[in-house]
């Protein structure tokens, strides 16, 4: 079929057609090399074959076919619709692979899926069929694949690292990289490289200690492993207390996917909070390696060196942003260089060899809280920060609410009444890649302002298998969230352009030769920006949220970019299950705004006049059958699908989460509840139409019964 399609593809026949698809497509698609580190390093151009695009994550794409004078002329060449992804709790944040005419891409189901580039078609897919119970609280996504010697690598939000072939989506070896049963998982996509699949482990929430594994990426036997939190006898161990058990959940989850330095063989990686997050009663020390960004040799995963961004970290301030390598010139002279930005704000600008600042970082005072054995300095980054770290004009607040003490500095202690401070728990810049342009040094981020409530609750109860261990709640003032875009000069760490969003920032970006950074946002739209000031040349709005990245490549002389358009949670994105891909030769226009309502998919099929299957499942988000809407509420199941989708922003105690909902009390109803999930409120999206009126009832039935007993 011609690459200029103008067909829609909605693919969503049963799974055990696209089995036989897969295997009658297995002869025309090419299985990928054992990639060297030369290819993996050099600028995309027709191909993606590799999360950052190469090994140094800069996410930059050299061609220019598309550029600043004819964005405009953008539009859809196909979008098919995965079937996949889709459930309240999903996140659609993926980065596409590309190899021979072939795209590969994840859902948040840890779904793989492999669609001929030329008509949009899926010629095979993998059904991961995880356990519900299996992942953590903050919904359900993966970031991608890796791809290598004939083989599609997933790591599994269940924490199972799975090879399928690459020609039919078949398994080739499967391994439990950790049980999820004791709170373990993985959202990031791995990394091929030298013949090992390495890949992140999170459960810092749930009180677990991570590390980063390599493996064979014929065999699946294991290679080596760097523990996050060092053990008894390795450095680091003595930030620790001597006398407890504590550095055993002491956490340091790895949310993204490394870099590497082939001349230094060195794989470079940051970390995340420890366990329990926001109580440091349990854990007095500096808490290595807890936020901070580490060097491991390549080879043997054996320490190099470190430097840690948060010390005793009880704000949830971690390090999901990818780490960035690039070269530029300090004092006159080139230096190889990384960067990651963090929750905080700030960019920390490293010589990759040593681990030293390129641009200088202080250690400063901080208020202290005595309770919580709060660091008595913190590492201050010179130059300027992405967001505010300070409260200007304090929000309305009821008598009860969040006090704002030391003006809501970061780094401002707390204990057990809350208090207000910036940045919020989920940054800053959380785990959406930045891109970096080697024309001008500039790294683009994306990241969100808003004011965060934090408080420890008491007694501290010991960690649960498979259960959140915050140790106290954080949460949001609703109202005061905005985002922010911002070119940052990685030679000075100084602004260089920044713009205000009315909604969240929560999309990776990636920066072309010819002028342009491409980047999503929460309502559906995907825009273009000239990478010199900001100006917004182009947008499309798709079906759904755009919060993943784009890829770019060209093929037959032409230049297109692909996407995954399939919302969030913390975005409050629209949720759908696109696959788009886009040239300056499409056909297909810009979906109307008004027409795109909460079943996205519909909107989409209603406005190209594209048929719906007869096959076509629902893509409603039940992650099992419901009970019929006349049966009395189940609360345990109410129990499960909260965890699912509202843990994330309400807390698993109801108290308030990282993604700034509303704190749950007894004053609620179930009608009230009901009422709320059905429409939705401020920045909490409806729910009406992704769950039906039982399981409603029976998440209403649990808030009301059981999760918020006693609470005013």
């Amino acid at each position: 079929m011609n690459v200029l399609s103008r067909r829609v593809a909605f693919v969503t026949a049963a799974a055990a057609t696209l089995v036989a698809a897969g295997a009658a497509h297995a002869q025309t698609i090419a299985p990928a090399p054992a990639f060297n580190a030369e290819r993996l390093g050099a600028l995309p151009r027709d191909e993606w074959i590799t999360n950052g695009g190469t090994i140094s994550n800069q996410r930059y794409s050299p061609l220019d076919l598309i550029n600043r004078g004819n964005v405009a002329g953008l539009k859809g060449v196909w979008r098919t619709g995965l079937g996949s992804g889709t459930g309240p709790g999903n996140s659609a944040q993926a980065q596409i692979l590309v190899f021979e005419g072939v795209l590969y891409v994840s859902s948040g189901d840890s779904d793989v899926f492999a669609l001929d580039l030329d008509s949009g078609d899926i010629l095979w897919e993998y059904r991961a069929n995880m356990d519900r119970r299996a992942g953590n609280p903050f919904g359900r996504s993966n970031r991608g694949v890796a791809l290598g010697e004939g083989k599609v690598y997933i790591a599994q939000l269940d924490a199972n690292l799975v090879a399928l072939d690459q020609r039919t989506g078949t398994v080739v070896w499967s391994k439990v990289v950790a049980p999820w049963q004791e709170g373990y998982s993985i959202t990031s996509a791995p990394l091929y490289y030298d013949g090992m699949v390495i890949t992140g482990l999170s459960g810092g929430v749930m009180g677990r200690r991570a590390r980063v594994t390599a493996y064979d990426a014929e065999t699946g036997e294991q290679r080596w492993v760097f523990h996050t939190i060092p053990g008894p006898g390795e450095i680091g161990h003595d930030t620790w207390p001597a006398d407890t058990n504590a550095w055993q959940h002491g956490g340091a989850p790895v949310w993204q996917t490394p870099a590497v330095d082939p001349e230094l063989g060195l794989i470079y990686f940051s970390t995340g909070n420890p366990g329990p997050v926001l109580n440091g009663a349990a854990r007095p020390g500096d808490n290595l390696f807890n936020n901070s960004i580490v060097a491991v040799d390549a080879r043997t995963g054996a320490y190099r060196w470190h430097f840690q961004q948060v010390h005793h970290d009880i704000w949830d301030y971690d390090s999901p942003n990818p780490i960035v390598l690039f070269e530029a010139e300090y004092n006159g002279r080139r230096r190889a260089g990384l960067v990651q930005v963090g929750k905080t704000g700030w960019a920390y600008i490293l010589d990759r060899a040593t681990g030293e600042p390129l641009v200088g970082i202080e250690e400063r005072p901080v208020p202290q809280e005595p309770r919580q054995f709060t660091a008595a300095t913190q590492p201050y980054p010179l130059g300027d920060a992405i967001v505010p770290q300070q409260i200007d004009v304090a929000p309305q607040r009821k008598p009860n609410d969040a006090r704002l003490v030391n003006g809501g500095r970061i780094f401002t202690p707390f204990w057990d009444q809350p208090v207000l401070a910036k940045p919020q728990a989920t940054g800053g810049a959380n785990w959406p890649p930045s891109s970096y342009d080697p024309e001008t040094n500039l790294l683009f981020v994306c990241a969100t302002d808003r004011i965060s409530t934090y408080a420890v609750t008491l007694p501290l109860e010991p960690p649960v298998d498979n259960q959140p261990w915050f140790g106290g709640n954080m949460g949001g003032m609703p109202g005061t969230e905005r985002g922010i875009f911002a070119a940052l000069d990685v030679r000075t760490n100084k602004i260089a352009w920044r713009q205000e969003w009315r909604d969240h920032c929560y999309s990776g970006s990636v920066v072309t030769k010819g002028g342009l950074v491409f980047v999503g946002r929460s309502d559906g739209r995907l825009t273009a920006l000239d990478k010199d000031n900001g100006d917004l040349l182009w947008e499309f709005m798709t079906d759904a949220g755009v919060n993943s990245t784009v890829t770019t490549f060209e093929r037959g002389g032409k230049q297109y970019l692909l996407v995954h358009a399939g919302g969030g949670v913390f975005a409050n994105g629209k949720r759908g299950d696109g696959i788009w891909m886009f040239s300056l030769d499409g056909t297909i226009e810009s979906i109307q705004p008004q027409a795109a309502g909460p079943n996205a998919i519909a909107a989409a099929r209603a406005q190209v006049n594209a048929p719906t299957p007869p096959a076509a499942a629902p893509a409603t988000a039940a992650a099992a059958p419901a009970p019929a809407a006349s049966a009395g509420p189940d609360v345990d199941n109410g129990a499960q699908l909260y965890r699912e989708t509202c843990v994330p922003c309400h807390g698993p105690d109801g108290g308030g989460g990282a993604g700034g909902g509303a704190a749950l009390t007894s004053a609620l109803t179930r009608e009230s509840v009901l009422a709320v999930m059905a429409d939705g409120r401020n920045t909490m999206p409806a729910f009406g139409e992704l769950y039906t009126t039982q399981q409603m009832r029976d998440i209403a039935a649990y808030v009301v019964e059981r999760l918020t007993v006693g609470r005013e």
